[in-house]
């Protein structure tokens, strides 16, 4: 079957799948995710020289292969529908979102010097620090161009969705910017507030803004849609990362792998650390243990335990979930009644209950 082939095959599955979602936003995840992947991995080329695929593009495929939840293209789905707009134009762009995704994964898991990415040994390690440099290097060209070459969208459309994902793509490099620094410095004087600046750029825009502000873009919504649907997308976005956090330390060590408490290994400077620091007796036993990058369960137990005993753990739940209550009555007065508006108001929930 031809990637054009493949790509109509799935879009037919997502239009009844939108036209009659299920029952809840993780359903939809389940039920779609693996055709959302064969769609977006279309847009994966070969190279002219056979070497070029064994290098570079068939490790980015398998890579892609392996890919997780798919939310953030289909939540661009979603986002189309919802404000009236035909799916099958918004292929390219969530296609682009989901290949930016890819990037960003295989380059944050070489500046953590992470060793797995959902089960599998990391692209660092299976393909060498340089060849996953590149592979990287070539998911971020996948982003622009796959929107570019659509013929199906008009030019004004293409300017206004790749201006997107150019702001997408450095909102993220900034929040990674902190998050990197504020460990290589040993900064500790770090606060809630400048936390959810740096989660907001490094996570929300792309985990949920533009998704969904592109969704719209392409489905002819207004603009008070796109940018009701841009900060729903922002504050579920950044709701995502604090819960992400949260199941680093307190999720099932079973479901969550190796990687279970790899955020305190890391020392990374979560919205429960950032807490911990400013409320906790216990602030220089934190510290000690976040400079040590240890992997005893003991020490990782006493981390957690500290947070949890300074109210940081439930601030953080609190948070998150205060942000995604907010923000779906804000959407709720702003898109028409449709299952589509339905399936993204239940994505908030899913956000913050999600146990993986």
């Amino acid at each position: 079957m031809t990637a054009a082939e493949l790509r109509k095959a799935s879009m037919e599955d997502l239009l009844g799948a939108l036209e009659h979602p299920p029952a809840s936003f993780e359903e939809y995840l389940d039920l779609y995710a693996g055709k959302v992947g064969v769609l977006v991995n279309t847009f994966i080329p070969s190279g002219t020289h056979a070497d070029m695929d064994s290098y570079l593009y068939a490790p980015v495929l398998k890579y892609s292969e392996n890919g997780g939840k798919r939310h953030r293209p289909l939540i661009c789905f979603a986002s189309c529908v919802a404000v009236g707009g035909d799916v099958r134009m918004a292929v390219s762009a969530a296609a682009a979102i989901e290949h930016f995704h890819t990037a960003a994964l295989i380059h944050d898991d070489i500046a953590d010097e992470a060793t797995l990415r959902r089960g599998e040994p990391c692209l660092h390690l299976t393909e060498g620090l340089g060849l996953a440099i590149n592979a990287g290097d070539l998911a971020l060209s996948l982003v622009n161009g796959s929107v570019i070459k659509d013929p199906a969208l008009s030019d004004a459309v293409k300017v206004r969705v790749v201006t997107e994902l150019i702001d997408m793509t450095r909102r993220t490099i900034e929040g990674q910017a902190l998050d990197l620094g504020w460990a290589r410095d040993n900064r500790y004087d770090i606060t809630p507030e400048d936390y959810l600046v740096m989660a907001t750029h490094k996570t929300a825009h792309y985990s949920g803004a533009v998704p969904l502000a592109i969704g719209a873009i392409i489905g002819g919504g207004s603009e008070a849609q796109i940018e009701a649907l841009r900060n729903y997308g922002l504050d579920t976005g950044l709701a995502f990362q604090i819960q992400d956090d949260l199941l680093n330390i307190e999720g099932d060590a079973d479901v969550v792998g190796k990687d279970f408490c790899s955020d305190i290994t890391e020392g990374k400077r979560t919205l429960m650390v950032v807490h911990a620091l400013q409320n906790s007796s216990q602030k220089d036993r934190l510290i000690d243990i976040l400079s040590s990058k240890t992997t005893d369960p003991a020490m990782l137990s006493e981390a957690v335990d500290i947070m949890r005993e300074s109210g940081s753990i439930d601030y953080a739940r609190c948070y998150a979930e205060n942000l995604t209550s907010v923000s779906k009555v804000r959407l709720l007065d702003m898109l028409d009644e449709s299952p589509a508006r339905d399936l993204l108001i239940s994505m908030a929930d899913y956000f913050v209950r999600r146990l993986k």
